[in-house]
């Protein structure tokens, strides 16, 4: 019997007899046996678990509890019978019961699940591994950048070769870590704590060796690639088979002082940075005299009104508005959040109605649109625009990308982005066992033809067909061709608001439009969904339900000049 078979059976007999606890504070019975073993199962498939470990799955599952209370009890029963939720001091008290009645219930599930492994491991004994022959010399799959496209590969890669010892994976990144980019946002907005949306690369993959170093040199004549690893030291690795998923960088478009000044919004840094820095600008403007002064101060300005730059300026404007309380100095007119974007329309990814929808309900909580506007310069303190100055002493930039500029040394062929070309297999054209996908690569659909964004949504469905290509290589056995239909995208452009664009299942090209609070739940939802790690989803979902009833943290986590 498979492991994942085992634990998601396990998982559904602790859940049912764990559902008795929930079956007295929910008042019904076949509805909580119900949730208890669908909850159940889900949890023992999704948790990997070790032998005797009471205390840690105790403390993991009754965790579970608070946000399945939040879901459920707060929000999908009220909505079942037609009610809208209601988050009142008065409604929470009458819900009280049923959130012990979870914990309660997942503290239950945590136990009885663990005590069933352990049975489990004793009658039937651990999962054997399967049988494969080792060659003379290890095959070395060598895989650079660990973003989606990066550990998505690598973990696909694990899957493809499961135990197989012939074959070695590596993966070289300059963090330890994959950050969950969609929620970039809301850590900027002081909405999700930094940690919370970065998974450890180490805890993910199982038998992938990870490297955390930048890559400076990569020779595919000798395959061979450099690395430093500090100021000092350098390192030399060996491939066989090599993955380009290099990521993509800020394009300043040769914008030397705007580059000097603005603020980065690529990685978790860039986000702490900015919150920081924003709560920074409201401490020195609660003690400024000057109105002109405080004014620039209380002014941010952001570059690029695509998703990135529209959910960034939702969630800076919320989380300004949102502290204004603390600084009773300051009054709300001063505080001023500019989106500038050369198009005569925000979020081009998105149909037209829904980004006026976004641009309207944006503007009426206070954001300001500079459209059919180019940012032209910057210096300390002024925002150079095609239409005019703006007195700010915040810019962050997010109107363009461009492929790693590592990849400009490579002899192989680009496009004019600078992204490699790679066949449909994803394949790197003239270089045999070199591969590439995600940002850094120009990927074309094999049955439109088309181009392929550089999207997370695609580079996850490109990593599995790069992994089994890379088996049917090593096997002369025939590649496969890459197609994928988007799904939709999803875009947050403030509490509680999001306009979402989904595809409808089996046609090809007719998308269902969404907006308001619906696709707020519903681009939370997915993206939870998502995020990698089981742990991962119980630490933000417990960080949305603090942000119902307490207000945004102004403490400053780094020091600012």
């Amino acid at each position: 019997m498979k492991r994942h078979l085992r634990g998601g059976v396990a998982g559904a007999l602790a859940g049912g007899i764990s559902s008795v606890v929930l079956a007295m504070t929910l008042g019904n019975a076949p509805l909580a046996l119900a949730l208890g073993l669908t909850v159940g199962a889900v949890y023992g498939v999704s948790v990997r678990r070790e032998r005797n470990a009471y205390a840690d799955s105790l403390m993991s599952a009754a965790a579970l509890g608070v946000p399945l209370w939040c879901l459920l009890s707060v929000i999908a029963f009220p909505l079942l019978s037609r009610q809208a939720p209601q988050w009142t001091a008065e409604e929470m008290r009458t819900r009280f019961p049923a959130l012990v009645g979870w914990v309660l219930y997942g503290a239950a599930l945590g136990l009885i699940l663990q005590a069933l492994t352990d049975l489990d491991d004793r009658l039937w004994g651990p999962e054997p591994e399967e049988a494969a022959t080792a060659r003379e010399r290890k095959t070395e799959i060598l895989i650079l950048g660990g973003g989606f496209a990066g550990m998505t590969t690598a973990a696909a890669l694990e899957h493809v070769f499961e135990s197989d010892p012939s074959v070695s994976l590596t993966l070289v990144n300059e963090t330890n870590a994959l950050l969950f980019t969609p929620m970039l946002a809301e850590v900027a907005g002081s909405s999700l704590e930094p940690t919370h949306i970065s998974t450890p690369l180490r805890t993910s993959l199982g038998r992938t060796r990870v490297i955390r170093g930048r890559v400076v040199e990569i020779d595919l004549e000798r395959r061979r690639v450099a690395l430093a690893m500090d100021a000092q030291r350098t390192k030399e690795l060996s491939f066989d088979q090599l993955v380009l998923s290099l990521g993509a960088v800020s394009n300043f478009f040769g914008l030397a002082n705007v580059e000097k000044v603005a603020f980065n919004f690529k990685s978790l840094l860039d986000a702490v940075r900015i919150r920081n820095h924003a709560i920074d600008m409201f401490e020195r403007a609660d003690r400024e005299p000057d109105a002109r002064v405080r004014q620039s101060l209380l002014t941010f300005v952001i570059a690029g009104g695509g998703f990135a730059g529209a959910e960034l300026a939702g969630a800076l404007n919320d989380f300004a508005r949102g502290i204004l309380a603390d600084y009773p100095n300051l009054k709300p007119e001063e505080v001023r959040v500019i989106l500038v974007h050369p198009q005569n329309r925000i979020l081009p990814e998105l149909s037209e109605s829904l980004a006026e929808y976004a641009r309207i309900n944006m503007a009426a909580r206070g954001v300001i649109f500079h459209l059919n506007t180019r940012l032209t310069d910057a210096r300390p303190g002024t925002v150079f625009t095609s239409n005019g100055e703006i007195a700010a002493r915040t810019l962050v930039w997010t109107a363009g990308t461009a492929p790693n500029p590592l990849l400009k040394a490579l002899a192989v062929e680009k496009d004019k982005r600078g992204a490699v070309l790679v066949e449909h297999s994803l394949a790197v054209k003239g270089h045999p066992g070199v591969w590439a996908l995600g940002d850094c690569a120009a990927v074309a659909d094999a049955v439109t033809l088309k181009p392929c964004p550089p999207t997370a949504q695609f580079a996850i469905r490109e990593a599995p067909v790069l992994a089994r290509n890379i088996k049917a290589h090593l096997a002369g056995r025939p590649l496969e061709q890459f197609h994928f239909a988007s799904l939709g995208a999803l875009c947050v452009v403030g509490h509680q608001t999001a306009c979402a664009e989904l595809r409808v299942p089996l046609t090809t090209g007719k998308f269902l439009h969404f907006s308001g609070l619906f696709a707020w739940l519903l681009w939370r939802g997915i993206y939870l969904s998502k995020l990698p790690g089981f742990e991962r989803k119980i630490r933000v979902l417990v960080d949305w339900v603090i942000e119902l009833f307490f207000p945004r943290d102004i403490v400053q986590t780094i020091e600012l000049d």
